[in-house]
């Protein structure tokens, strides 16, 4: 299927400019003004650094109990965390901005193994530069760590807009190569990470995985709201003059709401990345695996999402907004961007490689060992879930076009097959 097309941007005097604020339909003529559309901030919102090593001998000890600690210099709050987010330990310190998880669930504490993610809030990103956040995560790394190194890193970048309000039909215009859409218009509680917050109706949008490439749209101003952030955020959003108007520096209105499109990748899809994309003068891939490193690269992250996940007007043709969200949209990290020397790609392992061929032995040979044991569907899928390699035979089923939901039906159809032709005495 050919790639939709954008529409043609003028200016006010009907002159073809990249600049422009009047997009015009190839086909029908018609015109759209976005004059009014102010992209109030596009930066990174979270960073996820990973790191495998062999744990120090005294990093567990911190949580014998839970509480207040004091590690590597600073003061933390220390305590166990569920066995979903793959770790058993987090030292937290919100007026800092980290949190690190020590200690993966599926290796041996005394075990080289991927034991160490620290997890940055917006508030420090901003702070400072990608080479001094690498610093202070590298580190923490060496305080935690014997012989670490890093294991590439996550991010999400997020564009906050006013004079923008998400269609009311975007659920049935958005294209994207994932199956996973979730509306959440017509509930009322809404997850944010750790914190709950209840909406209304038509305030938030979820397309693709959390395992892979995630785009959210969601009413920003609720959200901050909610978790006592909006004074926060209101000072961000006050800190940038108009790029569109030198005349009328003042962007921000406290009076509208804020809508935020944002973009989230997975370490396992920025990996991909690394292998896949390449400097175009050297054929070189870029190769990267800290957040500094990544850092001006972010530009063509960015283009890339917005080219995965397309809000078209028609079939075939982008909507406006999309358009100007993807074309005038730069990250701002406070490096220099690389975007125009690299072509972005995702690098994917073919069938016959780990994420192909041994994917479908491993989950032939799950269902028949459960079937053994008597395990059921759901505690099997739980514990397949739970596995480091989860995000890897998510990948590989949705790139055949299927969801989490299909493959919890596989293994629950298989599972009922094998323990009713052959019993549990495989």
């Amino acid at each position: 299927m050919a790639a939709p097309k954008h529409q043609f941007r003028l200016n006010h005097n009907g002159e073809q400019d990249q600049q422009g604020r009047l997009f015009m339909c190839p086909t029908s003529a018609r015109l759209t003004d976005l004059s009014g559309v102010r992209l109030l901030n596009c930066s990174v919102d979270t960073v996820r650094q990973l790191y495998r090593g062999t744990l120090r001998a005294a990093v567990l000890s911190l949580f014998e109990r839970s509480g207040m600690v004091e590690f590597a210099g600073y003061s933390w709050h220390a305590g166990r965390v569920g066995r979903d987010s793959g770790y058993q330990f987090k030292l937290q310190n919100a007026h800092l901005g980290l949190v690190i998880l020590v200690k993966n669930f599926n290796v041996a504490d005394d075990e080289r193994g991927p034991h160490l993610k620290i997890e940055v809030s917006p508030h420090l990103i901003e702070q400072v530069t990608p080479g001094q956040l690498q610093g202070l995560m590298d580190g923490l790394a060496d305080w935690v760590l014997d012989e670490w190194e890093p294991n590439q890193c996550a991010v999400h970048l997020a564009l906050d807009v006013q004079g923008w309000t998400p269609p009311d039909d975007m659920m049935a215009r958005m294209h994207c190569r994932s199956r996973r859409v979730r509306d959440t218009s017509g509930i009322s509680s809404i997850h944010w990470d750790a914190d709950a917050s209840v909406y209304g109706q038509g305030q938030s949008s979820l397309f693709g995985s959390a395992a892979g490439l995630q785009c959210a749209i969601y009413n920003k101003t609720l959200q901050a709201r909610a978790i006592d952030k909006l004074d926060y955020w209101q000072a961000v959003w006050r800190s940038f003059d108009n790029p569109f108007d030198v005349d009328d520096p003042a962007n921000y209105n406290p009076k509208e709401t804020v809508w935020r499109i944002e973009h989230r990748f997975h370490h396992s899809v920025v990996q991909q990345f690394a292998a896949g994309s390449r400097n175009l003068e050297t054929g070189e891939a870029i190769g990267t695996s800290t957040f500094e490193e990544l850092a001006s690269h972010l530009d063509g992250l960015w283009r890339y999402a917005m080219q995965s996940f397309r809000l078209l007007v028609r079939p075939g043709l982008y909507d406006a907004a999309w358009t100007l969200f993807a074309q005038d949209s730069r990250v701002r990290t406070g490096v220099d961007s690389l975007v125009d020397d690299h072509e972005y790609k995702r690098y994917y392992k073919t069938s016959a490689g780990f994420s192909g061929k041994n994917v479908e032995l491993l989950m032939g040979n799950l269902v028949s060992l459960a079937a053994r044991q008597g395990i059921g569907a759901k505690k099997t899928f739980a514990e397949l879930k739970a596995w480091v390699c989860w995000p890897t035979v998510l990948e590989h089923y949705e790139l055949k076009g299927k969801t989490e939901r299909d493959i919890y039906r596989w293994v629950r159809d298989k599972l009922q097959e094998r323990t009713i032709r052959w019993g549990k005495a495989i």
